[in-house]
């Protein structure tokens, strides 16, 4: 691809770099439709009085109750609006319930919207700062990743059902549990629904200034365990088999892979050894966030730990090196583009300028790109500092990614993607 590329260093959250990719020719806009502006601009308050509600229930990836408490807010809404809701158990141990909501249409477009309302965050953390505006910002735990999102798409919903558009055949509203760790609850459903679906929109909060994600890095965590044999670090200490010093010694393998860039990234993020200051640690234990644009780079990280592991320092210990996948890339495609050449013209309706960027946090259009789906990502507000304390949402693009969304919706279902 020609043109000049810039990089946006964050700094901020699992999405420190941010390449923006400029659009060589602007799409011609769309008309700004009266009618979808007004009922966006009308359901800002309620927005966000439920996305404060939202905010403030912790519901860190494993917190059933609070996950189960977000998705009681949301449910109602969404059965008053005509959807038939299921509650869908998750497909691994400690999650809550993945909702999935269905609204039939007269149309022939079958859209699937993706949002997830599972946090980094640990319990307490919303009584420690709730929900708070500061001017143009909105704050609080979960708020752009991805509770912004998911209260996006609820009121995308109900303002096709007051303007009573039908001009569709499916929207399937998946809002899972476990997106944060990778969607291990939720592989199979997901798998399903991109493959019943003509297009999946991603409601992922979409990077500054207004950016739709068209590229993501695929993601995978290894654990690099060590087994080692404790001893009185007095008394015997000759005895033991320090796990620490050995999982030092491990990850000197990470040295020749970089930790930040447009492509592979791998970063040590757990490291836990000891459970006393007197005693040799017996057990020691690596976790490492590996971020890939190539499949191939897995395999070549996977193969220097392994390597590294079968030729330990300290004798009479063991290392154990484990893979567990998350997301595959999320690759820049003729199909997602074109996605989002709709989505700038709609955008341009506004007067607003849209551009088209990607980034290295993974998501569900991964896996709907590899199951031959077409997928917009980023369709979420704008916010920044995502996994961190300063976490926001820009309050400015609240109500035109509203209504961008809605309009894309409507497009959509009356012409979805060949």
């Amino acid at each position: 691809m020609g043109g000049s590329t810039s990089w946006i260093v964050c700094g901020l959250g699992f999405a420190s770099l941010v390449l923006v990719i400029p659009a060589h020719a602007a799409p011609k806009p769309v008309p700004r439709d009266a009618k979808v502006w007004a009922a966006a601009q009308a359901a800002r308050p309620g927005q966000l009085d439920l996305l404060k509600d939202a905010v403030n229930i912790d519901s860190g990836t494993g917190d059933v109750e609070g996950g189960r408490k977000v998705a009681a807010l949301l449910a109602p809404r969404l059965k008053a609006l005509g959807m038939s809701v299921e509650m869908i158990p998750a497909e691994a141990p400690g999650l809550p319930e993945n909702l999935v909501a269905t609204l039939k249409g007269t149309g022939k477009g079958r859209i699937l919207m993706i949002g997830h309302l599972d946090t980094v965050f640990e319990a307490g953390t919303a009584a420690r700062r709730p929900f708070r505006i500061d001017g143009d910002r909105a704050l609080g735990p979960g708020i752009v990743d991805e509770k912004g999102g998911v209260v996006e798409g609820l009121y995308a919903l109900q303002i096709l059902a007051d303007l009573g558009f039908k001009d569709f055949a499916t929207i399937t509203y998946l809002i899972e549990t476990s997106e944060e760790r990778g969607s291990p609850g939720t592989r199979k459903l997901i798998d399903r629904l991109v493959r019943e679906h003509d297009v999946e929109l991603n409601l992922e909060p979409g990077d500054s200034p207004d950016v739709v994600t068209v590229w993501r890095k695929g993601s995978a965590t290894f654990s690099v365990a060590v087994k080692g044999r404790a001893a009185h670090a007095g008394v015997a200490p000759q005895d033991g088999r320090n796990a620490a010093v050995e999982l030092i010694h491990q990850m000197g393998a990470l040295q020749t892979f970089p930790t930040s860039g447009p492509g592979l990234t791998v970063n040590l993020t757990v490291l836990k050894a000891g459970v006393r200051h007197n005693i040799i640690p017996e057990d020691g234990l690596a976790q490492i966030n590996v971020r890939v644009l190539d499949k191939a780079d897995f395999e070549t990280v996977e193969s220097a730990l392994k390597a590294r592991a079968a030729t330990p320092s300290i004798p009479d210990t063991t290392v154990t090196v484990t893979r567990q996948s998350a997301f595959p890339p999320l690759p820049d495609n003729p199909q997602t583009q074109a996605l989002a050449a709709r989505a700038q013209a709609i955008y341009a309706g506004l007067g607003r300028k849209l551009t088209t960027g990607g980034n290295g946090g993974a998501s569900e259009s991964a896996l709907a790109a590899e199951a031959g789906t077409p997928a917009l990502d980023g369709l979420g507000p704008v916010g920044g500092g995502t996994h961190t304390d300063g976490e926001y949402l820009d309050l400015t693009t609240l109500t035109p990614r509203l209504y961008l969304l809605v309009k894309l919706i409507m497009e959509l279902g009356a012409k979805p993607p060949p």
